[in-house]
């Protein structure tokens, strides 16, 4: 795996002139969207990015470890048993429930900063409007620091109406709040599709996380703003053979070759995140700038590629995500073709795979 921090510097760039005046914040967890936690941290925060965001205090002490010092949020409300390590690590932990603060307040210092999520209509955590208003003001009378309070939108790359119900239900709570006196630091709500489709979303704070690898939540999505891909998936043919039609190359000798043929292996396979459906749904490689197709399954280490009569030597370069000359396979290709997210096809490269920053 290349990861190019150029790409994530430009993109952070250009998601942060896009939100502005809001503060952009880069979502950096499951290891940077499988880009590498600490690199795309430190990149985003180069190009503009003046928060991070991760779900687990496990990553958000990872990124300490690396001698990070921008704030980082927790996405997620912790156990209330690693309140200490939160503390510890200095990060601004989420809360949604008495039972987390209760633990907070015995270990955090007066002024430590807090975040109350309020669930205005994704139903996956965070408290339910009028909990979510007795935290913040249980938290503006406690030696804690209400630092924010924020929401997170379930469908803005797809459904303005349900995204403006969300957004209505933020403000109602914040509004409710003010008239009691108690004003957050920062009211924030949009994740990428929601910072670039809805300007009245931004707020004080927009979590970015999809958009800072180069994807679009939507295809269609802000063509204005300029973001390109960071991850570019690369190998190299290991081993060359010439095999006559009707030879069925792999495991399961799925298909016949249509024609003799020379037919590449790669040295990569599902055990590295080259997902075995892949093969079955038309799916392809680049070699010498050209989509050759497989020839067979995908196995656990290994690709087999039909190349026909091209002129392939062992060495040349094979790309499996990403440019190669003219032609460009995308994550969201392989979204389509497998029928999943594109954020499932970058956070799926498994550890084996080695990566390569640049430059």
């Amino acid at each position: 795996m290349e990861v190019d921090l150029q790409a994530i510097r430009a993109n952070g760039a250009a998601l942060a002139g896009a939100v502005a005046p809001a503060v952009l914040c880069a979502v950096v967890k499951a290891d940077g969207y499988g880009h590498g936690d600490v690199p795309t941290a430190e990149a985003a925060l180069d190009g503009g990015a003046s928060w991070l965001a991760v779900a687990l205090v496990a990553e958000g002490a990872r990124l300490r470890e690396a001698d990070i010092e921008a704030p980082i949020l927790l996405l997620s409300e912790p156990d209330p048993a690693d309140a200490a390590e939160v503390v510890g690590w200095g990060l601004t932990p989420t809360a949604y429930r008495h039972s987390f603060l209760d633990a907070l307040e015995e270990v955090a210092p007066p002024g430590f900063p807090v975040q109350v999520k309020v669930d205005t209509g994704m139903h996956r955590v965070g408290a339910p409007p009028p909990l979510a208003a007795e935290l913040a003001r249980r938290v503006e009378a406690s030696p804690l620091r209400l630092q924010g309070v924020w929401t997170h939108f379930a469908v803005a790359e797809e459904d303005p109406a349900y995204t403006a119900v969300q957004l209505r239900g933020l403000l109602m709570v914040t509004e409710a709040l003010a008239a009691k006196g108690v004003r957050p630091e920062m009211v924030h709500a949009a994740n990428t599709a929601g910072g670039l489709a809805y300007p009245a979303a931004r707020l004080d704070l927009v979590r970015a996380g999809i958009g800072l690898c180069g994807l679009r939540p939507a295809p269609a999505l802000a063509p204005e703003v300029p973001l390109r891909p960071a991850m570019r998936v690369v190998s190299q043919v290991a081993y060359l053979q010439r095999l006559p039609a009707g030879a069925r190359p792999s495991y399961g000798r799925r298909r016949p070759l249509p024609a003799e043929a020379t037919v590449a292996t790669i040295p990569m396979g599902y055990a590295d995140g080259v997902p075995r459906r892949l093969a079955d749904s038309g799916g392809t490689v680049l070699i010498g700038g050209k989509r050759c197709p497989f020839a067979g399954a995908i196995t656990m280490d290994q690709i087999v590629v039909d190349v026909g009569d091209d002129p392939v030597a062992v060495g040349d370069e094979v790309v499996l995500l990403g440019r190669q000359g003219a032609e460009e396979i995308t994550a969201d290709e392989w979204a389509e073709r497998l029928g999943v997210l594109h954020y499932e096809v970058v956070c799926g490269f498994g550890p084996r795979l080695p990566r390569r920053y640049l430059p």
